[in-house]
Formats: C-alpha cells, sequence, structure tokens
C-alpha cells in the first residue's frame, strides 16, 4: 500500500499508558520544552536511557557498616565490663573501616561513570 502523503516514517507504532502516565509524559513534554508528543516520544525511544543499577556493592557496604557497629558495640560491651580494650579489637576495627573506605571509593567511582 502505498502513502497518499508521500512520508518519509511509515511505520506506527502504538500503545497505551494510564492518565497518571500520559500526565507525567506531558509534564516532561514541557519541562524540555517540546510541544509535539510524537516527536518528543520518538527523541526518548531513539535516544532516552534507562539507568539500571547494581546494588551489589552497597548490599556489601551495608554488611561491613552493620558488621563494624557489631563489633563496636561489643568492644564497647567489653571494654565497660573489664576496663580494657584490646589491641585486637582495634586492629579489627581498624581493618573493616579501611574496606569501608574501599568499598565507598569503588561505588563513587562506579557512579561518577553514569
Amino acid at each position: 500500500m502505498t502513502d497518499p502523503w508521500n512520508r518519509k516514517r511509515k511505520i506506527q507504532l502504538n500503545f497505551r499508558v494510564s492518565e497518571k502516565e500520559y500526565n507525567r509524559i506531558r509534564a516532561k513534554m514541557k519541562e524540555a520544552g517540546v510541544i509535539s508528543l510524537s516527536s518528543y516520544l520518538r527523541k526518548m525511544a531513539l535516544d532516552g536511557y534507562i539507568v539500571s543499577l547494581d546494588l551489589s556493592d552497597i548490599r556489601q557496604m551495608v554488611r561491613l557498616l552493620s558488621y563494624c557497629s557489631n563489633n563496636l558495640n561489643q568492644y564497647a560491651k567489653k571494654a565497660n565490663a573489664s576496663g580494657n580494650i584490646y589491641r585486637e579489637d582495634i586492629e579489627d576495627l581498624k581493618r573493616t573501616q579501611s574496606e569501608l573506605w574501599e568499598q565507598t571509593r569503588e561505588i563513587l567511582k562506579k557512579l561518577s561513570c553514569l
């Protein structure tokens, strides 16, 4: 079938959205200064992007924070009970803190590339 209007774009795409989604699309169009819905949707489909984050590094960091906090509480209890602080405990805290800082630097490095 030939296009009587001799259009450059011959393939039509259709999809449905909720009223809430439609209002968000319109708000984003207005924010971007775009008037044509089809131009906006075409531009977003071709050049837009979806950010998908791997949060395993952050989960590891939260695990280390939890470990460090729990150990610190235990060391404080020991110190309060006995009046002594053990060198091994302090070294363990320093090692964990060092791991936390390294993990934080790695996460920030990855985030800066987004």
